[in-house]
Parts: structure tokens; C-alpha cells; sequence
């Protein structure tokens, strides 16, 4: 028998195998990003001491969106997260994709941190 292409699976060793290289301190935190088919999660994670210092996504209020699955609302969140995290005295971060492709909705919500003063 054929054994059938895990998706999920394939994702988490790409996400193991860059996390092995990326490592976010409270000088510098790590962006992580989550997409799922209809909303995108951004982080800003301190893994010195395995805490969240910021987070955005697409089912924030203040966003005022209809549909978070679109490039649009993807870099509206890295807007908002950048707006955040400034406010919070960060503007280095390092980006970690989540073992997505860097194309579409995660390079969307990346340009838009850019955007919003984050620089990585």
C-alpha cells in the first residue's frame, strides 16, 4: 500500500527544522506566525522565559475585518502587531514562518510588520 502524503506532518518538520536555528530572547523575540484556512495568529515569543509578549490576529476587533483568509487582513495584522510591539518597547524581531512557504498570506502579514516599523 501506498502510504498517503501527511500534510500536517511534512509542516511540522519543516517548523522543527528551522526552530532548531531561530530563538527569541526579550531583547529580540521570535514572530511566530499560525495560519489557518480562515483567520492568520501572529506572536511576538520570548523563549528565554516561554512567554508571549505580544500577539495580533485576524478575529481582533479593532481590525474591523469580514474575512481574516485573504492577503489583506494578513497584513493588517502585521500592521496591528508591529503597533503592539512598538508600544511595547520592541522593534527587532526574529521571524519564524511556522513551517509555512514565506508566499501569499505569511509574506503579506511579514510586509506589513515591515510596514508598521519592525525590522528583522
Amino acid at each position: 500500500m501506498f502510504k498517503q502524503f501527511d500534510r500536517k506532518g511534512a509542516r511540522r518538520r519543516r517548523q522543527n527544522r528551522a526552530r532548531k536555528k531561530i530563538f527569541g530572547t526579550p531583547q529580540r523575540p521570535r514572530l511566530s506566525v499560525y495560519r489557518s484556512l480562515s483567520n492568520i495568529y501572529a506572536q511576538l515569543i520570548d523563549d528565554v522565559n516561554g512567554r508571549t509578549l505580544v500577539s495580533a490576529s485576524s478575529l481582533d476587533k479593532g481590525l474591523g475585518l469580514e474575512y481574516g483568509g485573504n492577503c489583506e487582513a494578513a497584513e493588517k495584522v502585521g500592521e496591528l502587531l508591529a503597533e503592539r510591539a512598538l508600544a511595547a518597547g520592541i522593534s527587532e524581531v526574529v521571524f519564524d514562518r511556522g513551517g509555512n512557504l514565506y508566499h501569499g498570506r505569511v509574506a503579506a502579514l511579514s510586509e506589513g510588520a515591515r510596514k508598521g516599523g519592525l525590522k528583522f
